[in-house]
């Protein structure tokens, strides 16, 4: 026999397999993406509106330095030009001042004339990119020609002022050597030969030297050509808007839009506490998934699936049990304890009655016992008639008057089943108790359990939630074979790990588990808080014979020592039910 009961191990990496389950987690969020997308196609339609009537244009420049031989190829031009601090002075609000006197620009519009231009320098080159955009392509054009115009006319008036600065200088050093000079050839011709002419002969000659100095490097300086650039390409007329047209934008912003949704979709799947995919309900119950219920049938219709027109269900569960019959740790024992984590019981209570018609089907002698002495409802949900009493159960006192004590539960009433092509099971009905945990860990209750020791039987035990009631843990250790039924969206990982390790504690283990979606008309995430006391059938039911309808059942409250009414789910009523043996993790 093959054991299926056994820790989900870690999935063999498979990269294309994991790249699309983590896609078909990311789809689960498409409101997420669906909303991205939509931002990024308002952003694409404001991208395509705002750009639809831009006009770009472009002139270039090519700067030079002054020289007095533009044939040296010892001339380094970028050793004499600083770049970054040109395309500054183009970009200056002198440079533009000198445009807006050409264009005619006023005041007011003075600065949007400077906020439409851009200043570009392509790498490695001396040359000054002018772009300029406006809302017309000869207005682009215009501006753009102007304004690389006017900056070459503040470079040269700027060179020109540098040269004439030092000519200037020049001058100034050279003309009181001059005079002095005038004056010593005046002394020298009215003096007499003789060693004094000789020595102011020789002070004259180094007096001309020098002024001849001076006038070389103003001779030089003013024949410089200050030339400060040319114009390379000349802005014209754009053909076109600049922009990329309300199509490209309309995809650009998709796809944009696509990505942001995408990476908002990640992150709320990382943050997400709920399971994401099976394989994380089977990490965090280190047991298998046995089965997932079909959308839309989980809630609202009879809790017996076999006979509907849709028989998904009803194989679904077939399933479930074949699984459960080849894991030889139900084998063993034939014992099956269903629990749902926490809120409502209604799913569960559907599954451990079609499990019980399942194994039933395959000729095995199935009781199910509903446990849930809080909300009783499977007898009114399902056609029964009445049965024998179980064996242990023909030598039970029963107090006078025929009245059966609320803490005497199992009192030995036995329902038959009629689960119509699949047979027939027997069912011990739960009834209200005040005294719920003495009645579940009776004596009587443990003979009743015990029926499955008889060959060919099988019993299933349908508990409250786990996490609602410490029920479902009085009776782990009879029954130790657990399966447990959830919405994968209302519970949280921590919470089915939890579980594990409370069936643990008490001795038991936790064969699998079957999935559902949510039930008509609950919210995600509804029942995560405190246990909704309504069973299968919520509200009122039908009998399966009468037609007649039934009232809904409500919890009797505890009795207690003090006057005071008890709440049920109030945690009293959770207390320790006894003491547990320690089980495997």
């Amino acid at each position: 026999m093959i054991e299926t009961n056994r820790p989900a191990a870690a999935p063999v990496d498979d990269e294309p397999d994991l790249l699309r389950d983590q896609f078909r987690q990311l789809l689960r969020y498409r409101r997420l993406i669906g909303a991205g997308i939509g931002i990024g196609l308002l952003g694409g339609v404001y991208l395509g509106i705002s750009t639809a009537d831009t006009y770009v244009a472009t002139a270039d420049i090519v700067l030079r330095a002054p020289t007095d031989d533009p044939f040296n190829p010892s001339l380094a031009p970028d050793k004499a030009i600083n770049i970054g601090s040109e395309r500054q002075v183009a970009l200056s609000s002198s440079t533009a001042n000198e445009a807006a006197k050409k264009l005619g620009v006023s005041a007011s519009d003075f600065a949007a004339l400077r906020s439409g231009l851009q200043v570009t320098n392509p790498p490695q080159t001396m040359v000054l990119r002018f772009t300029y955009t406006a809302d017309s392509p000869k207005e682009a054009a215009k501006r753009a020609n102007a304004m690389s115009e006017a900056y070459l006319l503040k470079r040269l008036e700027s060179l020109d002022a540098t040269r004439d600065k030092m000519v200037k200088g020049y001058k100034e050093q050279r003309d009181p050597i001059a005079k002095q000079l005038d004056e010593l050839s005046k002394e020298i011709a009215r003096m007499p030969a003789g060693a004094g002419r000789d020595a102011a002969s020789s002070s004259k000659t180094d007096l001309q030297s020098e002024v001849g100095g001076y006038n070389t490097k103003i001779t030089k300086l003013e024949a410089l050509d200050m030339t400060p650039g040319r114009v390379t390409s000349a802005a014209t007329a754009p053909p076109g808007a600049d922009g990329p047209g309300i199509i490209m934008s309309l995809a650009l912003g998709a796809a944009v839009g696509l990505a942001l949704g995408l990476l908002a979709a990640w992150v709320r799947l990382v943050f997400d506490p709920a399971p994401r995919s099976e394989g994380d309900v089977a990490r965090a119950l280190r047991a298998p998934v046995l089965g997932y219920l079909p959308r839309d049938r989980t809630g609202g219709g009879p809790l017996l699936a076999a006979g509907e027109a849709d028989p998904r269900l009803a194989e679904e569960y077939r399933s479930v049990a074949f699984r459960l019959a080849y894991d030889a740790r139900f084998a063993d024992r034939r014992r099956l304890l269903v629990v749902a984590p926490r809120g409502s019981s209604e799913t569960a209570a559907a599954v451990a009655v079609n499990l019980a018609a399942s194994f039933a089907e395959t000729g095995k002698d199935v009781l199910l016992i509903e446990a849930d002495l809080r909300t009783p409802v499977l007898a009114s949900q399902l056609p029964t008639d009445a049965g024998g009493r179980p064996r242990w159960s023909q030598t039970s006192s029963t107090p006078a008057g025929g009245r059966h004590s609320d803490t005497e539960w199992p009192d030995g009433r036995q329902l038959v089943v009629d689960a119509g092509e699949s047979g027939s099971f027997d069912l011990i009905p739960g009834e209200r108790a005040r005294n719920v945990p003495r009645s579940l860990t009776s004596a009587r209750a443990t003979r009743l359990i015990s029926e499955a020791d008889s060959p060919n039987s099988t019993v299933v035990v349908l508990a409250p939630p786990v996490l609602s009631y410490a029920d479902a843990l009085a009776l782990v250790d009879r029954v130790d074979g657990v399966l447990v039924v959830c919405d994968p969206r209302a519970v949280h990982r921590t919470d089915l790990s939890r579980i594990r390790e409370l069936i643990s504690g008490a001795g038991g283990t936790v064969l699998g588990a079957v999935l559902h979606a949510p039930l008509p008309g609950e919210k995600r995430g509804k029942g995560k808080g405190a246990p909704a006391p309504v069973g299968p059938g919520a509200g009122p039911g039908t009998g399966a014979k009468s037609g007649k309808p039934v009232p809904q059942p409500q919890p009797i409250p505890y009795e207690v020592a003090e006057p005071e009414q008890h709440i049920p789910g109030d945690g009293t009523d959770t207390v320790a039910l006894r003491t547990v043996r320690m089980g495997r993790r």
